[in-house]
């Protein structure tokens, strides 16, 4: 119970650093907490728990998180952006990384998912508690370069844990860790991560290159 707990609280904090992000944005605000209680009550209801239909059902979560991904990523004014917020998002991938270690102890993800296999997201979550405090604590401007290129390995690692996340989930199109299959995301409340957390960590990032490209935190 302590562990779900800890993974709503990690959920909600991820989209409350994201809306803050953003300037406060009333959209985010809005269609974000629809969103977060949507995909919060199907996991409850074991929605996603069947593994045997196809498409798979975690795919009606997949389809509409792209498209609002692509819409906020084209619509949200980057002189609303607030960078600090948004490189926080990333803090919390140390949280996470412990969940998933945990749940990997009790059997329920396999070991490719945590930073003793192939996810390598622990790195990020340090790298970003030293960005802020150089740039709250210091009070200094990032390189714009060494941001860029942490921003572009950021989405490469979430790229890859996500990848290894579907294809070990049991299902029809389930290619890795047979022995120990990713159980835990089809459950509650564990759905979030690739509902919510995952999608505000990638325009997170994606954001930020946007912020960058025009020059606003030069």
């Amino acid at each position: 119970m302590l562990l779900q707990m800890t993974f709503i609280g990690i959920a909600i904090l991820t989209f409350l650093l994201f809306y803050l992000g953003t300037g406060k944005s009333k959209t985010v605000l809005i269609f974000g907490s629809i969103w977060l209680i949507v995909c919060g009550v199907l996991s409850y209801r074991g929605f996603f728990q069947n593994t045997s239909v196809l498409p798979p059902r975690m795919i009606w979560v997949l389809l509409p998180v792209l498209i609002l991904v692509v819409l906020c990523y084209r619509t949200m004014n980057v002189l609303n952006l607030k960078i600090n917020y948004l490189i926080a998002i990333h803090v919390l991938r140390l949280p996470v990384e412990l969940v998933l270690f945990q749940l990997f102890l009790k059997g329920s993800i396999p070991v490719l998912m945590t930073f003793q296999g192939w996810n390598f997201d622990i790195f990020i979550g340090i790298s970003a508690i030293a960005m802020l405090s150089y740039s709250m604590l210091a009070g200094k401007r990032l390189n714009i370069k060494i941001f860029r290129w942490w921003n572009i390995l950021g989405l490469l690692f979430l790229f890859l844990i996500v990848s290894i996340a579907i294809l070990s989930a049991p299902s029809p199109i389930q290619l890795l860790a047979f022995e120990t299959p990713n159980i835990a995301l089809i459950t509650f409340p564990y759905t979030l991560l690739p509902a919510v957390i995952v999608p505000f960590v990638l325009l997170s990032h994606l954001l930020c290159l946007k912020c960058i490209r025009g020059k606003i935190c030069d």
